[in-house]
């Protein structure tokens, strides 16, 4: 059973960069296939960021927009999730009619030894309001997270985050700059993440 365990561990590996995860690490970071639209509840979700008008350094404001539609009960709709200071964040979006979750690289400073983080949101598909807020960091700021691709899970409510990061996130096992969070239950619990590296 151990050794069935570590397979699948392994292949869920191979399987994300198969997908196209993060190629280089650090400010030239690229995402290659993250999501940026889903669907909920017969409404799509989208997610962008755009600079903020009259700042400098930019502020980049990431917001969330639900189109308006035939399946669509809500309208259209628009909210502001979060912001990253001097750089552009990488996005991404993940949803099904459970919730939407969208997760977003971030900086509070424009200094070039500022850490990286990502934020994580469940947004409710109806009223846009954030059902729960998650984040990942480096621990004690030794380090950035530069990327975080989300999916879920076949079972519907289990979010896996991946991407790259330097230094050590707390409570990580495993060792090296990519990870795999786990989040169970994410759209319908508080349950606590696990994060494997690679």
């Amino acid at each position: 059973m151990h050794l069935f365990k570590s397979v699948v561990s392994l292949s869920a590996i191979a399987m994300v960069m198969a997908c196209g995860g993060v190629e280089e690490q650090g400010g030239l970071a690229t995402q290659e296939s993250a999501l940026v639209t889903g669907t909920s509840r017969g409404c799509t979700f989208t997610v962008s960021s755009a600079a903020r008008p009259g700042t400098l350094p930019p502020i980049y404001d990431v917001t969330v927009t639900r189109a308006a539609g035939d399946t669509c009960a809500f309208g259209a709709g628009s909210v502001a999730v979060g912001s990253s200071t001097g750089t552009a964040p990488l996005l991404s979006l993940a949803a099904n009619d459970l919730g939407v979750a969208v997760s977003y690289t971030s900086k509070s400073s424009v200094s070039g030894s500022a850490p990286q983080s990502l934020g994580i949101k469940h947004l409710a598909p109806d009223t846009l309001d954030t059902v729960r807020s998650e984040g990942l960091a480096v621990f004690l700021g030794k380090g950035s997270i530069y990327s975080g691709n989300l999916s879920i899970g076949s079972d519907g409510t289990t979010l896996t985050v991946s991407g790259t990061k330097n230094g050590t996130i707390s409570g990580q096992t495993g060792t090296g700059n990519n990870y795999v969070a786990t989040y169970l239950d994410f759209f319908t619990s508080e349950t606590p993440r696990t994060v494997m590296t690679y």
